[in-house]
């Protein structure tokens, strides 16, 4: 009998990784699954948390992969160690802040070092050539195989027919004729090749999974290492980055506004952290000020705190103001008139 061999397929939740696992389990190769959780994920914070999101399904979709697969997933916390990946690329930026191809490179080199450890003969991507503009370009590619250590233990199933052989094919573990030569922005191969597997209900094939890509989240990075006048960040930074307005009055402080009941629900976790506020004789937001706000700097954000509470057009509204020692006062202010907010000011 021959030896069956074992991949490790990198899950992102996407369809183009469920598909990679399946070509390979399809000629008979034992699939495992690794996902990397940096922090900068996308599914399950803001989709559990704001209203408008309420009838998106509240899954990992990393895990759902793995269900409709029947293979074992492993998730990995990378958190810190992925930290001078966004701070430090060796490749640089995208259009945002996403360092796509140092993210791919880093990734691939740790399921390296997991198939080492574990006794797997190769890795799996859902990569595409010609998918996405930083890091799936016919130059980049190699890039990643030979930056991470994986050389030729690197399958490709989607794209394959486009790449040289590799190991894996070179030595009669995978048949070639069998993999696809997928390749562009199009996802229309893989959403037949999708129905082909009666795969259903998987996420939108174009949709990103880390908010390093979203431009405004990006802007809001930026603004916070340029504040605080070095790059770096903590779990809870870039957690916040996710949620609320981001009004910034002034360099040395700004507004985290919640724009509804489930944001306000969040933000109470950090209010020991900072200055907040609270509209208490309206209806109003929870309001974290992030930075050292002086006594003007009070009064300016308390005003804006009236502004998104229903008093928004009353003559005055009561704000409590608790520091970060827990002593609260209250403070009896005008709103501050929407159309006087500089748009400059929002993050």
């Amino acid at each position: 009998m021959t030896e069956k061999r074992k991949a490790v397929a990198l899950i992102s939740g996407g369809l183009d990784s469920l598909l990679a696992a399946r070509v390979m389990m399809d000629q008979g190769v034992h699939v495992e699954g690794i996902n990397f959780y940096t922090g900068f994920c996308v599914e399950g914070h803001t989709h559990a948390i704001r209203k408008k999101d309420r009838d998106r399904p509240k899954r990992n979709n990393a895990l759902w992969v793995a269900e409709q697969l029947g293979i074992k997933l492993h998730i990995l916390d990378i958190i810190e160690e992925y930290k001078d990946i966004v701070i430090n690329p060796k490749h640089g930026y995208g259009s945002n802040l996403n360092p796509c191809l140092d993210c791919k490179i880093f990734m691939v080199n740790k399921a390296r070092e997991w198939i080492d450890d574990h006794g797997f003969d190769c890795i799996v991507t859902g990569e595409v050539i010609g998918q996405r503009p930083k890091s799936q370009r016919r130059d980049t590619l190699p890039v990643v195989a030979r930056e991470s250590g994986a050389d030729d233990r690197l399958v490709r199933p989607l794209c394959a027919k486009n790449l040289p052989p590799t190991r894996p094919e070179k030595e009669g573990w995978l048949d070639r004729d069998k993999l696809h030569d997928f390749s562009g922005r199009s996802r229309k191969p893989q959403m037949a090749l999708a129905a082909h597997y009666g795969f259903e209900d998987y996420a939108q094939p174009a949709g990103g999974c880390c908010f390093l890509t979203d431009k405004q989240y990006s802007v809001k990075l930026a603004d916070l290492w340029a504040t605080r006048g070095k790059r770096e960040y903590e779990l809870d930074d870039i957690m916040l980055l996710k949620v609320g307005r981001h009004i910034r009055p002034g360099p040395n402080y700004k507004l985290i506004v919640g724009r509804e009941e489930g944001e306000n629900r969040f933000m109470e976790g950090y209010r020991k952290r900072f200055v907040h506020m609270l509209p208490t004789s309206h209806s109003g937001p929870l309001v974290l000020l992030d930075g050292e706000p002086d006594n003007n700097d009070i009064e300016l954000a308390a005003r804006l705190t009236a502004r998104f509470s229903q008093g928004r057009d009353a003559e005055r509204v009561i704000v409590e103001v608790t520091g970060k020692n827990g002593e609260s006062r209250a403070l009896a202010v005008k709103p501050y008139p929407a159309e006087q907010v500089p748009a400059s000011w929002y993050l």
